[in-house]
Order: C-alpha cells, then structure tokens, then sequence
C-alpha cells in the first residue's frame, strides 16, 4: 500500500506525501527520489530511523515522525536545512543529539512531547528562529539557560515534567507570548525583572524590558508559596495558578532581629543610592565584578531605596481578579516584597506582611 503510494507520487512529482498509520516499519527509500516534496507525514507507524536517501529531499519543510519507535535524533535530519516544522511526538528519545540539532538552524516548530527525556542540550540555541516548542509529557528535571537565547520563541510548553526551578535568564524571551509550565515541582519562580532604573542610572546599563510580551503563564500544579515582585507589571492576559501551596494571610507576632549589614552591603548602598556623577560611572568601568555585583540590587518596596542582598523578604496579597483574567476561585494571591530594614517595616500605610518560617 505505501509502496503504491510512493508510486504515485513520483509519477505526479508530488510536493506532498502521507504515509501515516500504515504500519511502516521503514520508509521506503524512493521517497528520497521525491525532490519538490515539501511535506511528509509519517506519523502513527512502527518507524525507528529514516534512510539516508532522504537527504535529497532539499525542499522538506515540514515532517511528522510522530507515535513512532524513534530512539534517537535521525541522523539523515542534519541534512535537511530547510525543515520548518519537525513533530517527533510520543515516541521514545532519552537525549537529543546535539550534532544533529545544531543543524536544523530554520527551525521555527518543534514538538517533543511524550518522550523520555531527563534533559535538553545547550545547542538547543543554535535553533536561532524557532518560534514554538513543546516538550510536555517528558522527564525533565532541568532547562539550560541556553534556551533563553532564542530570542524568536513566541510559545514554550513545559507540562508535566520534573522541573523544580526555571532559569533566571528565562526573562531574555522577549518574545515569549505563552508560558506554560503546569504539573511540575517548581518551588520559585525568577523574579520577572522589568525596568532596573536605579540601576540604569549608576551604571549606565541598557534598558531591560523583559518578558514584556507574556500574555499568558501556566503554573498551576506546583510547589508556588509566592509569585515575583514584577509579576502585577506583566501585561498578562491569562493566568493560571490553582493547585499551588500558596502563603496565606494569617497574622502572628513576631521578634524582630537586630539590624547587622555586611561591609559588602554597607558599601553597596552608599554607591547605589548616595553616588552618582560621571566620575563613578568611570570608575566602575575598570571593576566589572563591581558592576557585576551592583547588578543584582533591588529596590525596597518602601523607601524606594537601594540594597544589595534581600535584608527583609515581606509579602502583599493582591486581588488579580481587578487586573487579570482568571479561572481560579481564589483571586487574592501572594506577592513577593522586598525591604531594606525594619525601619521601613515598622512605617506606617504599607500594605506588607513579613513571612512567618515554621
């Protein structure tokens, strides 16, 4: 029956071709004679690697393996340049090979779900216009932090892995319009950093906007207690949160330690918040661990003043039904604050809660 089929497309010079469901255990190699082909689908067999022939196929943009026995990354793949869409669904790969990844440079779709894999590879960056991908329904216990290279990534689909943290750089995305990464263990979320204009304004550092087309984030099904202190300056339109062990409200008393900055900490606020000038700017020119460090400060909810290390980790419950839409029946959620001292958590007309460690 697919041989008939392979027949006929070669007499019609076909740009299309689907030998789904037909119990292949390997593709003919006349396919590979098919060179205006654009489009192969192979989907629902038995097929565990593809014939070398098939690199001929210079005009492929588009090819199903999907619910196959594929094990590993066919190596005929790297020969295929011009693949836009790539489905390898429900089959059984363990790893990605990266020397065949690293060739699939116009990539623009990848799906990957219901596999076996603990791991991406770094080359995934090399996928430098892909756009969608989703590796639901894997084994997943981390994501390099390479993947927030692909600055075209418009979808990531993370469900139903292993994932207990995301990278810190995942805000580099700029591009990333969906966030779905439900039915995992993850404990914390990055803090989803918009504008650091302190920052900016003592170092003279570019501008960073980041997940700044995020219109919706899938987290529901985790190990949340608290969601990032940007995450209200997210323009999101759907967000999904249920089954989380998130903070609630439930005001105690409490001992206040004694206030002892660190010399680092000490040094840090007198640059941040009491130099400024030309003469500075040079200055840390020549110390990159300095600005190095300085990068990571953060701005007391309060004061509005900068420090360096987290002195005091506060939370403020905000109803997201007002700005976001939602399906969870619980609408006040917590949200991450960060202060410099008591002092400004003993001010008065704030809204922040200090958090209770059993």
């Amino acid at each position: 029956m697919a041989d008939a089929l392979v027949l006929r497309a070669l007499r019609g010079n076909a740009k299309q071709l689907d030998l789904s469901g037909k119990k292949l255990r390997r593709v003919p190699k006349a396919v590979g004679r098919l060179f205006e082909l654009n489009r192969l689908q192979l989907k629902n067999n038995l097929i565990s690697d593809l014939p070398a022939e098939l690199q001929a196929l210079n005009n492929l943009t588009e090819l199903n393996l999907g619910n196959n026995s594929f094990e590993a990354l066919p190596e005929v793949l790297k020969h295929l340049r011009q693949l836009r869409k790539l489905h390898l669904f429900d089959n059984k790969l363990e790893a990605l090979s990266p020397n065949v990844l690293e060739c699939l440079e116009n990539l623009t779709f990848l799906n990957l779900n219901k596999n076996k894999l603990t791991t991406l590879p770094e080359e995934i960056c090399r996928l430098a216009q892909l756009k969608y991908l989703t590796v639901n329904n894997n084994q997943l216990e981390s994501i390099p932090s390479k993947l927030c290279l692909l600055q075209h990534l418009c979808e990531l689909h993370l469900a139903h892995n292993k994932l207990k943290s995301l990278p810190h750089d995942i805000g580099y995305l700029t591009n990333l319009k969906k966030l779905s990464v439900p039915r995992n263990e993850i404990q914390v979320l990055p803090e989803i950093k918009m504008t650091r204009t302190f920052v900016y304004r003592i170092l003279r550092k570019q501008e960073l906007c980041v997940l700044r087309n995020l219109k919706v984030l899938d987290v529901a099904g985790n190990q949340l207690h608290i969601f990032p202190t940007k995450l209200l300056h997210l323009k999101l339109e759907e967000f999904y949160y249920e089954q989380n062990p998130l903070l609630e409200k439930d005001l105690i008393a409490s001992t206040q330690m004694n206030e002892v900055l660190t010399l680092q900490e000490i040094t840090a606020r007198y640059i941040l918040n009491g130099l400024s000038g030309n003469s500075l700017t040079e200055a840390l020119e020549h110390y990159p661990e300095a600005r190095k460090i300085l990068a990571h400060a953060s701005l007391c909810a309060v004061c509005k003043r900068s420090f360096l290390n987290t002195w005091l980790e506060c939370v403020s419950f905000v109803d997201l039904a007002k700005k976001i839409s939602i399906t969870s029946p619980v609408h006040v959620v917590p949200i991450r604050a960060l202060l410099c001292s008591y002092r400004c958590f003993n001010e008065s007309g704030h809204q922040f809660y200090g958090i209770a460690i059993p």
